[in-house]
């Protein structure tokens, strides 16, 4: 994804002032327009966070949960609005994500393609239009090397079912005997292999029909879109917490 938002946003025409890499990355040292096949940038792919963030506007993270917290603390204290893409965030990452907005504005998604966005809102409605009638089953696939699950952007469409139908409860796969299944269920469903980007459907079964909404990624480029998009909102925005939803409806 580095790699990917350097190269769209130097076809863009945004200005790169630093980017940040794992110490243990092979690239480190490297120029980061060369590594991401946009040519020179005068760029050098380091370590050191807070170096990186030196005359940004914005900065725009897909790294891990672990090293989001530390990512937010430096831009806090360094006026640099956030972007970020980072899933699998746990009570740690959710509060320091709440602390830093309070200084600058921090937008934060599980997935920042605006077409997942606009499902989440179309399976909100769905939702609410077809009430108790239909059971509601999520089902998402990933590459072999995603470490969490189910994904964020699964989670996010689970939360637009909740916000129709607040009595659901989520369930986490299935195995030997769960028996019959009960009404108040949203079945979360977990696929991984290959090199799959990202696919995400959620199902609508009723009695004797059925409605699925698909969202299939086919290129990391749209992530990539769609977090640039979100870097130029957020330029001159005050401090808070804001979310795509918040991109696509400017």
């Amino acid at each position: 994804m580095g790699r990917t938002v350097t190269r769209l946003a130097a076809a863009e025409g945004a200005t790169l002032v630093g980017a940040v890499v794992s110490p243990r990355s092979r690239a480190l040292g490297r120029d980061a327009g060369e590594v991401a096949g946009a040519g020179v940038l005068g760029v050098e792919l380091s370590a050191d966070t807070a170096a990186g963030l030196l005359g940004a506007d914005v900065v725009i993270d897909f790294s891990t949960a672990a090293a989001l917290p530390h990512l937010l603390q430096l831009a806090a204290r360094a006026k640099v609005a956030v972007v970020s893409g980072t899933t699998g965030l746990d009570a740690t990452c959710e509060r320091v994500l709440d602390e830093a907005a309070r200084v600058v504005p921090v937008l934060w998604a599980p997935n920042t393609s605006v077409g997942v966005q606009v499902l989440a809102e179309l399976v909100a409605l769905a939702a609410s239009k077809l009430g108790v009638g239909f059971d509601v089953e999520i089902v998402e696939a990933h590459h072999r090397a995603k470490v969490d699950a189910p994904s964020g952007t699964a989670e996010r469409l689970r939360a637009a079912v909740e916000e129709a139908r607040q009595e659901l409860v989520p369930v986490y796969g299935r195995e030997g005997k769960p028996g019959p299944r009960r009404g108040e269920e949203i079945g979360m469903h977990a696929v991984r292999g290959g090199d799959v980007i990202g696919e995400h459907t959620v199902h609508f079964l009723g009695q004797g029909e059925r409605l699925e909404l698909t969202h299939r990624a086919t290129s990391r480029d749209l992530f990539a879109r769609g977090a640039l998009r979100a870097a130029r909102f957020l330029r001159g925005k005050p401090a808070g917490r804001y979310a795509m939803v918040d991109v696509i409806r400017s």
